[in-house]
């Protein structure tokens, strides 16, 4: 079947990339507001692009108003914002907090968890992620009504049993969105295949 994105709506458009481009990470991401209210909140528009630089990237819709969320408005004054993984026991905690929440009141006390002291930005980590990465925002753009964030990555918490040697991570399994509405996936179910050069590969066809 071919599919003109020209011939349908938005939301069918929506509805079908994120059904296709599976599965994706999410960003449970904290940022602060200037009178230092914390805003939780995630996004699955969102992965790594660059490793030195280490970038990454969180893209950033709009609000059932039509608005530029909190979260983008946050990081675009301030400059600062902190991605957290999300793993299966912090999946209910996750759900709520995507939840439109009035702007000025905080997600995380909603859901019941801890702020934990960044060290090199302003907003704090969530103390109960395995996996925090904190960022300072390198530039932004407009795409639709979409707020592309691409954010520098400057200090990395990782749990202290993920950590194995040479900077290798074991056994993490966050959770990734699948299709829209609402379907996810663990990361549990798994295999390891080295890369092979290309000399290798003509070794193996003879």
């Amino acid at each position: 079947m071919q599919i003109d994105p020209s011939l349908h709506s938005a939301p069918d458009n929506y509805k079908l990339l994120t059904n296709l481009v599976v599965p994706r990470p999410i960003a449970w991401v904290t940022s602060q507001n200037a009178d230092g209210v914390i805003n939780l909140a995630p996004f699955s528009f969102f992965n790594a692009v660059s490793g030195n630089p280490i970038y990454l990237i969180v893209s950033v819709g709009v609000n059932d108003a039509g608005e530029m969320k909190g979260t983008a408005k946050n990081i675009l004054a301030s400059g600062e914002f902190v991605v957290n993984m999300v793993t299966e026991e912090l999946f209910e905690a996750m759900n709520v907090s995507a939840a439109d929440f009035p702007e000025g009141e905080s997600e995380l006390a909603a859901v019941n968890l801890h702020a934990a002291p960044s060290v090199k930005v302003k907003p704090p980590r969530l103390a109960e992620s395995q996996v925090s990465m904190e960022c300072k925002l390198h530039s932004s753009q407009l795409l639709g009504k979409n707020t592309l964030i691409i954010g520098e990555v400057v200090m990395f918490h990782v749990a202290d049993h993920l950590m194995g040697p040479r900077m290798y991570v074991n056994n993490f399994a966050p959770i990734s969105r699948l299709g829209s509405p609402s379907v996810y996936c663990r990361t549990t179910d798994r295999f390891d295949v080295a890369r092979i050069s290309y000399a290798e590969w003509l070794e193996g066809k003879e």
